[in-house]
C-alpha cells in the first residue's frame, strides 16, 4: 500500500473541512464534490499510481496500480487502468468526483474510524436528507491547525500533502470559511506559493503543480457555469 504520513486520505480531510460539524451537511458555498475529485487525482500522483503528461493535453498515464485498499481510491485506480484510451486530468477529475454516492461513501469511512456520525433528518415530514454530525472533533482541529501553521507562518519545507490540502481548500472554498478574510487576504502570496509547489521539496513540486492546475480547472469551471445562469 502506497505510504502516507497523515492519518486520512485527502477525499477524507477535504469532507472534514466542508462539513458542518453539528448539522452534518456540506457548508453553502463549499464546492466539495469538485474538490473531492481533485483530491483523489492528488492521491494518485502523490503515491506514484499515474502521471500527466506536461503539455497541452496534459493526459494521465498508469504508473502503478498497486493497491491502496481504501474502496474510493482502489475503484478510482481501476478506472483509469481499465479506461479504454487516456483521458486529460480535468476529465479524470470529473470522473472521480461523478462516483456514485461519493459523498456518503466517503463519510461512511470516517464514521467507520469514529470521526463522524450517520443519521438521518426529516425534510418536510416526507423526504429524509442521510447527515453526518462530527463525533470526534480531534482530527479536524488537528487538520485546521495544519493549515494554520502552513499558512500563517513562515516555515519551510512544507509537507506535499499539505500543500496539496492548501490548494484543495483554498479552490473549494473552504478557507475563507475557516479562518478570517482579511487576514487570508495578508497572506495570499504564501497561499499562491503554497499552491504553486514553491515551498516543498523538489521531488514532489512536479506533483503539487499537475494538482494545482487540475484543481483550478475543476472547480473554476463549475463555479464559471453558476454565474453565468
Amino acid at each position: 500500500m502506497p505510504e502516507r504520513s497523515e492519518q486520512l486520505w485527502l477525499h477524507e480531510e477535504v469532507m472534514l473541512l466542508c462539513l458542518r460539524d453539528t448539522e452534518g451537511t456540506i457548508e453553502f458555498g463549499a464546492w466539495w464534490q469538485q474538490a473531492a475529485g481533485a483530491a483523489i487525482l492528488a492521491e494518485l500522483l502523490l503515491a506514484g499510481s499515474v502521471v500527466i503528461a506536461d503539455d497541452k493535453k496534459r493526459l494521465v498515464s498508469l504508473v502503478n496500480d498497486q493497491r491502496f485498499f481504501d474502496p474510493v481510491l482502489d475503484e478510482c485506480l481501476r478506472k483509469v487502468a481499465e479506461a479504454g484510451r487516456r483521458a486529460s486530468a480535468r476529465t479524470w477529475v470529473s470522473r472521480f468526483a461523478s462516483l456514485k454516492k461519493l459523498r456518503d461513501r466517503v463519510a461512511l469511512g470516517l464514521c467507520d474510524r469514529g470521526i463522524l456520525r450517520a443519521d438521518e433528518k426529516s425534510i418536510l415530514l416526507i423526504f429524509s436528507q442521510r447527515i453526518y454530525p462530527e463525533l470526534n472533533p480531534i482530527p479536524e482541529q488537528d487538520l485546521v491547525e495544519r493549515l494554520r501553521e502552513a499558512i500563517f507562518t513562515d516555515i519551510e519545507p512544507i509537507v506535499a500533502r499539505t500543500a496539496v490540502l492548501v490548494s484543495l481548500a483554498d479552490a473549494c472554498g473552504v478557507l475563507r470559511l475557516t479562518f478570517d478574510k482579511k487576514q487570508l487576504k495578508s497572506r495570499a502570496p504564501r497561499i499562491e506559493r503554497l499552491s504553486n509547489g514553491d515551498l516543498i521539496g523538489a521531488a514532489a513540486k512536479d506533483a503539487v503543480q499537475a494538482v494545482q492546475m487540475a484543481i483550478m480547472v475543476a472547480v473554476m469551471v463549475p463555479v464559471m457555469v453558476s454565474t453565468a445562469h
